[in-house]
């Protein structure tokens, strides 16, 4: 990992300045990623994810150029985040009230600073010491680089999920318990 790393927090005011940013970001890691994984319904998804309450950003940065990011948000107790999730999952296992579980939506670097442990840096940033009780997120099944890396932080498969979203992949869910 660089020694000129910085990790800098935002919540969703501070991060509006640098959305621009992170769209960017977003379409160098996924330059052909067709519909789904474009600028138009990424921005949306961005800015509908901004709008929860609690959103926090951690980027990563090293000589003021913006290399990776991480965000998620607490769950409410209204989310749409289960929906598509596909059964059987425990009992009240999707049941949600905004302190249960965070959700990691997005942790992405730059192709060009992959395998320098900078998504760990990110991970551990955003996720560690969380006061909710576990962490989720949704993985790709067939990105088996990212799935062996969640499940050495602690990640385990629990479901698979996809999305309502027009086009959307199929998930691997993956949760990690925040507390003992």
């Amino acid at each position: 990992m660089s020694t000129d790393l910085q990790l800098r927090h935002y919540d969703a005011d501070q991060a509006q300045r640098i959305v621009d940013d992170l769209v960017a970001l977003y379409l160098a890691v996924y330059p052909d990623g067709g519909e789904f994984h474009g600028e138009d319904r990424y921005r949306r998804q961005l800015g509908g994810h901004m709008q929860a309450s609690g959103w926090d950003l951690v980027t990563a940065t090293t000589k003021g150029e913006l290399i990776g990011y991480a965000y998620g948000f607490p769950l409410s107790a209204q989310t749409r985040w289960w929906a598509g999730i596909q059964q059987p999952v425990p009992a009240g296992f999707t049941e949600e009230n905004g302190l249960r579980t965070f959700a990691l939506s997005e942790l992405l670097v730059h192709p060009a600073w992959q395998h320098r442990s900078i998504g760990r840096a990110l991970h551990d940033e955003l996720v560690n010491n969380r006061a909710e009780d576990r962490s989720t997120l949704l993985a790709d099944p067939d990105n088996l680089v990212a799935q062996a890396a969640y499940r050495s932080w602690g990640w385990q498969k629990i479901a698979r999920l996809q999305p309502s979203w027009n086009g959307a992949p199929l998930y691997d869910v993956l949760v990690r318990p925040d507390r003992s």
